[in-house]
């Protein structure tokens, strides 16, 4: 994944990651340099990648990555000519790592760079409300509307015709055609990642960003989370409700009807044409299947496949579901 709107500080040599992070012992003593961090899937040879969990193995399987942060217990899982870097805390050891990359992704303070949108160029294209501030790195298409109180803050692209209500905040995505976020909406801020500590909680670097399909609807009141290691992804024509929480990388697909309260946590991936009843609540690292629906107040800890109707806690299919109530 490309990292659009956070400048990468690398390239490093392994050797200096690896005292960045204390490692006791330090099995790589080369000059092999790493551009980046990233995920299995995604990594070349030139770059960091990390294996915290056996449910990754076949990724982790066919990394092209030479190095990779992992468990002595999983070490095994991977190629021959890829290097294990065993460490206590893979998570903790990738947020320090991510963090020398990438200093400028940890915190989320107010953009103080936005400027009043009338003195901008973006009045020539579109309507706009009253006290709308516009950050630096920002474009907007023709024929979108902004709503008052609304701040645009740096690195976001909005498509044209999109309406974008009032009192919203949008930082760190892209917004695709005909798009519809609705008054109160937060996207692109930083998610709910760290690691707790008794002095301190260290805070996971979100490099990513949101990205939202064509005609597509935001309700209300939602939070929308950016990715950190991948990008949170809002498909085509997908309607979310109002008052929904959608966490760090989360993929959401095309054709979606998600209804209000409904919370996601981090790393799911959802297919096309699911519908999602109110207050129904979507566990971290999970797949659910194309036309899965899901009654309201579930509770999703599995994954669920193609096709499948379920509801109650933990859900189950929908007739045993019925057949025990």
């Amino acid at each position: 994944m490309k990292h659009p709107f956070f400048k990468n500080y690398g390239p490093f040599k392994i050797v200096d990651l690896l005292k960045h992070i204390k490692l006791k012992s330090i099995k790589f003593l080369d000059d092999n340099l790493i551009f980046d961090i990233k995920d299995l899937k995604t990594a070349e040879s030139q770059h960091l990648t990390f294996f915290h969990s056996k449910k990754y193995e076949l990724q982790a399987s066919k990394t092209k990555a030479l190095y990779c942060l992992t468990h002595k217990n999983l070490s095994h899982f991977l190629p021959k000519y890829c290097n294990a870097i065993c460490v206590e805390n893979v998570f903790l050891s990738v947020s320090e790592i991510t963090s020398k990359f990438y200093p400028d992704s940890i915190n989320d303070d107010f953009d103080d760079s936005v400027k009043k949108i009338e003195e901008l160029n973006f009045y020539r294209n579109i309507k706009f409300g009253q006290n709308v501030l516009v950050g630096k790195n920002v474009q907007i298409g023709k024929n979108s509307l902004i709503g008052h109180n609304t701040i645009i803050e740096k690195n976001v692209i909005i498509g044209s015709n999109c309406s974008i209500g009032s009192n919203v905040i949008i930082k760190n995505t892209i917004i695709e055609d005909n798009v519809t976020i609705l008054d109160g909406c937060i996207i692109g801020k930083k998610g709910f990642g760290f690691f707790p500590n008794k002095q301190k909680n260290f805070r996971y670097p979100h490099i990513g960003i949101v990205v939202i399909g064509e005609n597509s609807e935001i309700g209300s009141c939602t939070t929308i989370d950016r990715g950190s290691m991948s990008n949170t992804i809002i498909g085509k024509n997908t309607f979310l409700d109002n008052q929904i929480h959608i966490a760090h990388n989360n993929k959401i697909g095309d054709n979606c009807i998600i209804a209000g309260q409904v919370g996601f946590a981090g790393s799911s991936t959802i297919g096309n044409n699911v519908m999602i009843g109110g207050q129904a609540g979507i566990s971290g690292h999970l797949k659910i299947g194309n036309n899965v629906q899901i009654g309201g107040g579930s509770g999703v800890i599995r994954d669920i496949p193609d096709n499948s109707k379920v509801m109650g806690y933990p859900s189950k299919d929908l007739r045993k579901f019925l057949k025990e109530n």
